[in-house]
């Protein structure tokens, strides 16, 4: 038995703790958001935060989650309000949109330790691939969210 608290809800789930993080919120809770890209922690299209910190969920065994806080991008912001999620959209980031729910959330755990980042800094710590290349549109929504949560007083 593994226990731990997706999106605010807790869980208990019967699963062998071997099992990858990503396959029990996707096969066993039904959270489809966080994707499938490549299995072994280079694409980021699986990131979630793990008591705050972003994580591959793909690699992270669930096991390793036990007593845990978990958030997907379902639980992120319900409405679509987290200036990061705003700033997405007013910068138009989505291409095909596959690898955009790691991306936003590696990139409010990033906001959260650099609310003031430079391109450098962007360009040096997100290392999620995004295979059609919006690279500059991620760059630019980051430096918005930050202006966003800057301008409301608070914390991306």
């Amino acid at each position: 038995m593994v226990a731990f608290t997706i999106n605010g809800q807790h869980q208990e789930l019967d699963v062998e703790p071997e099992t990858p993080l990503l396959w029990v919120i996707r096969d066993e809770l039904g959270l489809i958001g966080t994707k499938y890209g490549c299995g072994i922690a280079q694409c980021g299209a699986c990131t979630v935060h793990v008591d705050g910190q972003a994580v591959r969920s793909c690699s992270l065994q669930v096991g390793d989650a036990d007593g845990k806080t978990i958030i997907t991008i379902e639980g992120l912001s319900p409405d679509g309000t987290h200036p990061v999620q705003q700033a997405w959209l007013a910068e138009d980031v989505p291409q095909c949109g596959y690898c955009q729910s790691g991306q936003i959330m590696a990139a409010v755990a990033f906001l959260g330790e650099h609310p003031d980042p430079t391109d450098a800094d962007i360009d040096d710590q997100l290392t999620n691939i995004c295979r059609c290349g919006t690279y500059a549109r991620i760059r630019a929504a980051i430096h918005r969210a930050a202006a966003i949560a800057k301008d409301a007083g608070g914390a991306p």
